[in-house]
């Protein structure tokens, strides 16, 4: 292993959350009068944290979101979480293998600590993610694609940022990672290939990771 520690985005990376998320999401801003399409939404919002949606929408239209938004939007994707949410295809076996070689990891995600504890509950990651290897946009002051939330990480596992690889899906992700100084692998299987193209490398299958990382 080329690497001190492994950086896991959460959303599409671990859990098989986006599809799920992007629906819910492009939904209600289209019941707020904000009419948005499921590919609007992945090409705007995914991989970014809740106050771009915020940011974005009063920006375009001049009106703010009502104040509880986010509670009723997390409600919403929390339910479906429980009925539908699987882990994404040999995530938990790659997280696994890096636990039983010894190589450090954890998860920085933009959604918060509850989401990421539902999901991973929900799939079984939480057997791999304790408390200390958990980081949220909820803990820096900017999200992606600022590089504040991977370098906060690297920080709290006491590794040097250059020494790090990061598994993200999404353009502002990959826009963090680079801005971090980290290498960062890009994760195709949902985002086209193109729009991940400053990342390290690229690949399709998360059972494709350990050599690449090797």
């Amino acid at each position: 292993m080329r690497y001190d520690l492994v950086i896991f985005d959460n959303d599409g990376v671990l859990v098989d959350s986006e599809p799920i998320s992007n629906k819910l999401l492009a939904g209600y801003l289209t019941e707020l009068g904000h009419p948005t399409s499921y590919e609007e939404s992945l090409r705007e919002y995914m991989g970014s944290a809740m106050h771009r949606v915020h940011d974005l929408v009063e920006e375009r239209t001049g009106q703010r979101l009502p104040e509880d938004f986010d509670d009723v939007f997390h409600g919403r994707v929390f339910a479906a979480f429980e009925r539908e949410l699987e882990p994404v295809p040999g995530a938990v076996e790659v997280v696994e293998k890096l636990a039983t070689d010894g190589v450090p990891y954890c998860v920085a995600s933009s959604g918060s600590h509850e989401r990421i504890r539902v999901g991973h509950r929900k799939t079984g990651h939480d057997k791999w993610f304790d408390d200390g290897r958990i980081f949220s946009s909820q803990d820096v002051g900017r999200g992606k694609p600022a590089p504040d939330l991977f370098l906060y990480a690297a920080q709290r596992m006491g590794v040097a940022p250059e020494r790090c690889a990061v598994v993200e899906d999404s353009p502002l992700g990959v826009q963090a990672a680079v801005a971090a100084g980290m290498d960062v692998y890009g994760f195709t299987a949902m985002t086209p290939a193109g729009r991940l193209s400053a990342a390290t490398e690229l690949f399709g299958d998360m059972r494709e990771l350990p050599d690449l990382l090797a």
